[in-house]
């Protein structure tokens, strides 16, 4: 695969992404890790399916152990640490710090052989992630008295999480995608047990709720880590680490298509702040000169 249909691939999780809110607002009232344990048994079905029909499951034998306990841990650990920062702390700080993770990828991908961080790059990122900025902060969530907490420090432990999975994703060329197969069956148990713990059990009372869950299940909280890892460890890195702020606008103009949300003058700008982000990020990718062996 080009580096260029990777990076369109990676693009197709963040367009998955985009509609998480909407599902999750859908499958009300299943609490979060029961949540989690459904879709990432519907993601692991789907890995395990397409496994069955491509690579064949001796390809799941030979990925390291370590490899599966990387991937685990880092789609379950995002994901509880994601939704308890958000029962801690005010939505809108304790999104704006979560969505650090697409500035992080960016920074950080730079580190990685092979790779250059340039100005465009930080440039990009910035204005991306100013625009990204004002949809959270103006979403009109009750900031007064709100301190630096328990909550706010896991949030931004949320983005590192996020962003370290997906970098060092990149170093792992060599494993198969096949194997997040694994990490979302893994991803499931856990969350199963956790839920087990610390939750009480509750079903969505409606066909709607049970669609979002399937929804959810089949997109944004399972072929999404697919699409995402094929465009960490093959496509263009840094272009899709600003391209990811395009998550809470796309996030936001759904709800507005549902209704959930109203049109603004801050939506707009946010708009046009995070296109130009991620033109700039594009602009210096396509300026960048292609080493051998990228595939694309």
């Amino acid at each position: 695969m080009t580096r260029t249909k990777a990076t369109a691939t990676g693009f197709t999780a963040i367009l998955m992404w985009s509609l998480l809110a909407l599902f999750t607002i859908g499958s009300a009232p299943v609490p979060p890790l029961q949540l989690n344990a459904i879709c990432f048994a519907i993601g692991g079905l789907i890995g395990l399916i397409w496994t069955l029909r491509g690579a064949g499951p001796g390809t799941l034998r030979r990925v390291p152990w370590k490899v599966y306990a990387f991937g685990t841990l880092g789609l379950f650990g995002y994901h509880f640490l994601y939704f308890t920062a958000f029962r801690l702390a005010p939505t809108a700080e304790t999104g704006l710090i979560a969505y650090l993770w697409p500035l992080l990828i960016v920074l950080i991908s730079g580190l990685l052989p092979g790779e250059k961080l340039g100005p465009l790059h930080i440039l990009g990122a910035l204005t991306a992630f100013a625009g990204a900025a004002l949809i959270v902060l103006g979403s009109g969530a009750e900031t007064t008295g709100f301190t630096v907490n328990t909550g706010i420090l896991l949030a931004f432990l949320c983005a590192i999480t996020w962003a370290a999975y997906s970098v060092i994703s990149r170093t792992l060329g060599a494993i198969p995608t096949e194997s997040v197969t694994v990490f979302c069956l893994a991803a499931s148990l856990l969350s199963l047990i956790a839920h087990l713990a610390l939750e009480t059990t509750a079903w969505p009372g409606t066909a709607t709720g049970w669609a979002a869950i399937a929804a959810l299940g089949l997109g944004p909280v399972g072929l999404a880590f697919f699409t995402w890892d094929i465009g960490m460890k093959q496509g263009d890195i840094q272009l899709l680490g600003v391209a990811s702020y395009a998550a809470p606008l796309l996030s936001t103009l759904a709800l507005v298509a549902a209704g959930v949300t109203q049109p603004s003058m801050i939506l707009a700008v946010a708009a046009v702040l995070i296109v130009a982000g991620a033109a700039l990020a594009a602009k210096a990718s396509a300026k960048r000169p292609v080493t051998p062996g990228s595939g694309g």
